[in-house]
């Protein structure tokens, strides 16, 4: 009986000592709901491997931070780490990483500051005592994490994210950055000076304190999912204009081929009948390019290309080269839903790789571009070939990826040093190979599975 009076005691007082141990497993699980926080906001698929190394990391630093780095500079330190952390393991981008950090960040600060004034208010004591009695800070710290993990829960279930920040536009994307920044800088701000005041702040003014910040809150949510909306119509209407395009083209043609096809027979029954074979090849060589162009067109539909960001960058490029006069052939030969991830590294490389492609082709007598994308399910990888035409046969395929390396006088030769960065943050699932022969200059995406 005594030794439970003896722990009673230890739980109901101030002890700093017990409340330092408490804090350890805390820091673990606060790590823990934070993840979840921001994998459910941000729509992050990650793995289990990604997600422990991510907790036990991070959750390291902090200890870590705790006793080597004074107070007022480790919190600095944990929020790069969990920024840096987020970008190497989640391969998130800076801006990605900052919001993944910020809202979670927001959420426990908000519903932190709400308990923690209402613990004050209902047991008559300060912050600062609070967290040093442990029956407190433990029930304190169980209410705002077990509300967390139920909340992560809930946005996962309902699907309340934002899964496309990386393709927003340039200007959005600075938008959003600033009043994210704004928004830390004044809920901390509010978070303080609730602390500070916590002893004269009455319950009602708590609950409006909190109001304030969680209507802070919901309209900067609600403006960032508006915008990813705004931003995937954009998308889609683009999308819609290309297949519009498309199909509008292939029609004419069609319909011009329908119109042409009794001469086109009589024509052949001509060489036929004068036995005059030579004429004949040539006259199908010239019949097969017509139709190669009709057969592209058929593969450049949504249908084959069932992946909306690689057929709009396909889409634009092929017409593109379409109207620059260059040859282009384009087979499509697995399911691209395949590409269940790197949509948007993938996208950016293909985009760079079809530019250099049309570019170098102008300079020739011979305008031909090859794209091929094709299944090798024997080595696990899906493939994007791209071949074209060039003219200067000297090219050093190793240094076309150095930055600021070009072969000509008004390029930045930054393209392929893009993609030389994008290829190292992903070498277990995006490779690249470079080859030339006297016809064709020829990129090899290769895409792991």
């Amino acid at each position: 009986m005594e030794i439970l009076q003896a722990i009673w005691n230890a739980l109901t007082v101030e002890n700093e000592f017990v409340a330092k141990i408490q804090g350890i497993p805390l820091i673990f699980v606060e790590a823990y709901v934070t993840m979840l926080l921001f994998t459910a906001i941000l729509n992050i698929n990650s793995t289990k491997k990604q997600k422990i190394f991510y907790v036990l990391s991070l959750s390291a630093v902090s200890l870590l931070s705790q006793y080597i780095i004074p107070v007022s500079y480790n919190s600095f330190v944990n929020v790069i780490v969990a920024i840096l952390l987020m970008i190497s393991i989640f391969r998130l981008s800076i801006l990605k990483s900052i919001i993944a950090f910020t809202v979670p960040y927001f959420i426990i600060v908000i519903s932190g500051s709400f308990f923690m004034n209402l613990y004050t208010i209902l047991f008559n004591c300060p912050p600062t005592q609070i967290i040093l009695i442990p029956i407190y800070k433990l029930t304190y710290s169980l209410i705002l994490y077990t509300t967390m993990y139920f909340l992560s829960k809930f946005i996962k279930k309902f699907e309340f994210n934002i899964s496309s920040i990386s393709e927003f536009k340039k200007n959005n994307k600075h938008i959003l950055l600033i009043n994210f920044i704004l928004g830390i800088i004044s809920i901390i701000i509010q978070s303080y000076l609730a602390v500070l005041y916590s002893n004269s702040l009455s319950l009602p003014l708590t609950l409006c304190n909190l109001l304030v910040l969680l209507l802070y809150f919901g309209i900067s949510f609600y403006s960032l999912s508006r915008t990813a909306k705004l931003e995937e119509t954009t998308r889609d209407l683009d999308g819609e204009k290309l297949v519009n395009k498309s199909l509008t083209i292939l029609h004419d043609n069609i319909r011009a081929f329908k119109h042409d096809f009794n001469n086109i027979v009589q024509a052949i029954g001509g060489y036929v009948s004068t036995n005059d074979m030579e004429g004949l090849k040539k006259y199908y060589s010239q019949l097969l390019n017509d139709c190669q162009g009709v057969n592209n067109l058929t593969a450049l539909s949504p249908d084959v290309i069932n992946n909306p960001a690689i057929y709009s960058i396909l889409a634009s490029k092929y017409h593109k080269a379409n109207e620059l006069g260059i040859q282009i052939t384009l087979e499509v030969c697995f399911d691209l839903t395949q590409l269940s991830t790197h949509i948007y590294e993938i996208t950016r490389i293909l985009g760079i790789l079809l530019d250099n492609a049309i570019e170098a082709t102008l300079e020739c007598e011979e305008k031909i571009i090859k794209i091929n994308l094709r299944n090798d399910s024997s080595r696990h990888k899906n493939l994007i070939v791209i071949k074209n035409t060039y003219l200067n046969k000297d090219i050093n395929i190793d240094k076309i990826f150095e930055k600021s390396y070009s072969t000509k006088p008004n390029n930045s030769g930054i393209g392929l040093w893009e993609v030389r960065q994008i290829l190292r943050k992903n070498l277990n699932t995006l490779d690249l190979f470079t080859t030339k022969d006297d016809t064709f200059f020829t990129q090899q995406l290769e895409i792991y599975y």
